[in-house]
């Protein structure tokens, strides 16, 4: 291999090892912080803001769908439909087929709140971005795709392996979630 051939593939080796290993992480615990900070601006907790996140994104769709996707608690999703509801930013309807469930849905007329308040950051991504090359925009889209796939899938891994090393997760989580008095009486 040409010496040239050799050196670029070192600084292309560096430069991946530099992503996987700091860049990514930056990335991601800024990101997270910058959600806080989207929810406390909003008056909702974190959790409540991806829930709703959730629903915007995917749809109309019941509690229990919820608690599938967050893996959180029943009692947990229930608090925060019960919050995004109070807030206005959730409206439940009775499902049609199964009257033991609520179908939730995010109020469309609150989304522009939560529009006006991701605006500067859109703003500001869209004049990053604008300084790339159409090659750029699609390696960087293709990765974004691709790393968020691996994180879910990852995702997915965590949560087998917690349920393999305790097979019991998910009846102490129930039993953690019911007020104290139950706790007691059942313990």
């Amino acid at each position: 291999m040409p010496r040239i051939a050799v050196g670029a593939a070192r600084k292309g080796k560096k430069l991946a090892e530099e992503i996987v290993g700091r860049l990514v992480r930056r990335h991601s615990i800024a990101t997270v912080l910058f959600h806080h900070a989207i929810a406390e601006r909003l008056g909702l907790g974190p959790t409540d803001l991806k829930c709703l996140d959730l629903l915007r994104e995917r749809g109309a769709m019941t509690g229990s769908d919820l608690v599938a996707i967050t893996d959180l608690t029943s009692g947990a999703i229930t608090g925060v439909v019960a919050r995004l509801e109070r807030a206005g930013y959730l409206r439940r309807q009775p499902d049609p087929h199964d009257r033991r469930q609520q179908i939730l849905h995010p109020a469309l007329e609150r989304m522009r709140d939560i529009q006006h308040v991701f605006d500067p950051i859109r703003k500001d991504v869209a004049s990053l971005v604008e300084n790339f090359d159409t090659h750029q925009l699609t390696a960087i889209a293709e990765f974004l795709a691709r790393s968020t796939d691996v994180a879910y899938r990852h995702m997915a891994l965590l949560r087998a392996q917690v349920t393999a090393q305790a097979p019991d997760t998910v009846d102490r989580r129930i039993r953690l979630a019911r007020p104290a008095k139950m706790r007691r009486k059942r313990s």
